[in-house]
């Protein structure tokens, strides 16, 4: 435990150049005084930690002293390989960025460790984008990505339903999520989010912008995800469902509900194993289409107007199916 925390403070200050006793201590989970004895034995070890007095004064290492991954376990090394996401990555315009990086983590690992790369891409293999989607990147997210990296405020031309808006934008992050890529940006005195496929339009200039150090891009964007899905969820709805047709929703495509929770809400079975439950939904209409899928799995019993529009559709398939095809 001592030997991982040790090698994590020389890899702070490494990163960091300098930093307090109080500012190690917080993120190493342990109390100022463990840190001064931690620093005692590095320097006992050869490691040339040095302390600078005085209020701006704080822990730093002697000019050019690097580590080398002699400190990595198998497991580590293996899931640094695992981390590039080369296909997010390429799509950024970062591919040869992360190959080169891979070659200068690859050689300063120990021989014991080289075959790292190979036994985790014989092992797993991430495909991020959904189903039946385009592979190619949009034609402007590598742009996007650039204007991240270095904190330069853009000029978005985005497609918003059947015409173009123009905004200033501070383009703090992108966010790949099911396949389709997101920027995260703001925009006057708040953060908005923009489909990177409906951008028509990107202008860099030599602007830059002084980004809030405090932001957390992945908080950010769990709240947004969360406050739209309960944005979606202006209906309800009570079914009866067989057990298939309860299982057959934790497959249904896009649905705006939680599978367990909806399970956790159902009714006990009735004498043919049919439970009652109610389906949070965006609207009648999309409940329609969601339960046309289940087929005679599901039963509506509220409201009365999806009932009768499922049993309308019910009538039509038979009609459909009462005769032999029309082969003509």
């Amino acid at each position: 435990m001592r030997a991982s925390r040790l090698i994590s403070l020389v890899l702070l200050l490494q990163s960091r150049e300098t930093m307090t006793a109080a500012e190690l201590a917080r993120e190493l989970e342990v109390s100022e005084r463990t840190v001064y004895r931690d620093v005692l034995a590095l320097s006992a070890a050869g490691v040339p930690v040095y302390a600078d007095r005085g209020r701006a004064g704080g822990y730093r290492l002697l000019g050019g002293y690097q580590t080398r991954l002699t400190g990595l376990t198998r497991d580590e090394a293996e899931a640094l390989f695992l981390s590039g996401l080369p296909g997010p990555a390429g799509d950024m315009g970062l591919a040869d960025a992360v190959a080169s990086a891979e070659l200068k983590v690859l050689a300063a690992l120990p021989p014991t460790l080289r075959d790292a790369p190979a036994r985790a891409g014989q092992r797993f293999h991430l495909d991020v984008p959904g189903w039946f989607r385009e592979s190619a990147p949009p034609p402007w997210l590598a742009e996007l990505a650039r204007a991240v990296w270095r904190d330069r405020v853009v000029q978005l031309r985005y497609r918003r339903g059947d015409r173009e808006v123009g905004r200033r934008v501070e383009p703090y992050g992108l966010v790949l999520k099911s396949g389709v890529w997101y920027l995260v940006g703001r925009v006057g005195d708040g953060m908005r989010t923009y489909r990177v496929d409906r951008v028509v339009g990107v202008e860099v200039g030599g602007e830059t912008f002084a980004r809030d150090e405090d932001f957390d891009l992945g908080g950010h964007w769990r709240e947004q995800a969360e406050a739209f899905l309960r944005s979606m969820l202006r209906a309800e709805i009570t079914v009866r469902l067989s057990a298939a047709g309860l299982r057959a929703l934790r497959w249904a495509p896009e649905a705006p509900f939680a599978y367990e929770e909806v399970t956790a809400a159902a009714g006990e079975p009735d004498g043919q194993g049919w439970r009652i439950t109610r389906l949070p939904v965006e609207s009648v209409e999309v409940a329609y289409d969601l339960l046309l899928r289940l087929g005679p799995e599901a039963e509506v019993l509220d409201p009365p107007e999806l009932r009768a529009r499922l049993a309308g559709a019910a009538r039509r398939l038979g009609e459909l199916y009462r005769s032999e095809p029309d082969q003509r």
